[in-house]
């Protein structure tokens, strides 16, 4: 027998997931953000989250580092259950990196001490081996000659591309974008899209809130698309793109491809 499904090399179909999401709701006041939503993704999958503003995905994206909590349902990251709080936080937060829209650097900081500070502090390194990891990933950045300036000295795309060293050097197992490029100018998106797409090279597992659509055709294993705090539509890109099944999701990619003047 032969298995013809297609995915990415380090996805092991048959692995527990390394996120598992189970009927989540979540309310801010009275607004119901998230209803309903399961979703679960395995090691080395690279997963794209997309649709309207105000769609919840930011939301969904915080709930799997704690940042925000849940009302109803499970969130389990790598085995450990983050509805059950406490120290599981913690422990999951030390496995998820997490790159948000603003770069959220110390601007009193050299780029250097912005990444060694977490190895140092939660994992207890010295500051000689967080300086050695520091390094390796702002060269994987491809920004070594960055480290002793300051967070002002860079453009907004050399800082977006700093918070991913600094992501990187807790060597999590997982990496969050929350739009992470929507903050930048046109021209410095593609340097931290090509610096995501060499990591979904190297099979990290990721979750990406964005409106590059291209980066979701080349780069990611499933497209979930989003609308008013539900799923409602995931498919592989190929599939997403070229027949979306709802008339949601056929209006948002119109617009969207429209405004991107789809090459």
């Amino acid at each position: 027998m032969t298995d013809t499904t297609q995915t990415s090399p380090a996805v092991a179909l048959d692995a527990e997931p390394i996120i598992r999401i189970e009927a989540v709701d979540k309310w801010f006041g009275k607004f119901q953000v998230l209803t309903n939503i399961n979703l679960s993704v395995r090691a080395g999958e690279r997963i794209v989250v997309c649709g309207p503003s105000g769609s919840g995905k930011s939301t969904l994206i915080r709930c799997i580092n704690r940042l925000e909590t849940v009302q109803t349902g499970r969130i389990v990251v790598d085995g450990i259950d983050l509805t059950a709080g406490g120290k599981n936080v913690d422990s999951v937060r030390q496995e998820v990196g997490m790159v948000f829209q603003q770069f959220n650097l110390f601007p009193h900081l050299t780029i250097l001490q912005n990444c060694t500070l977490a190895p140092m502090r939660s994992r207890g390194l010295s500051q000689q081996e967080a300086e050695s990891i520091a390094m390796k990933y702002l060269k994987r950045v491809r920004i070594p000659e960055q480290a002793q300036k300051y967070p002002s000295q860079l453009s907004g795309g050399q800082q977006q591309r700093v918070a991913i060293a600094r992501a990187l050097c807790m060597t999590p197992k997982i990496m969050l974008f929350d739009e992470p490029t929507s903050a930048l100018d046109p021209e410095m998106v593609k340097e931290v899209l090509d610096t995501m797409v060499s990591l979904a090279e190297e099979g990290m597992t990721m979750l990406c809130v964005t409106h590059e659509m291209g980066f979701a055709r080349s780069v990611a294993d499933r497209v979930i698309f989003m609308a008013n705090g539900k799923v409602i539509e995931e498919a592989p890109p190929q599939q997403f793109f070229s027949n979306p099944q709802h008339e949601t999701t056929r209006s948002f990619l119109g617009q969207i491809l429209n405004s991107q003047h789809a090459h």
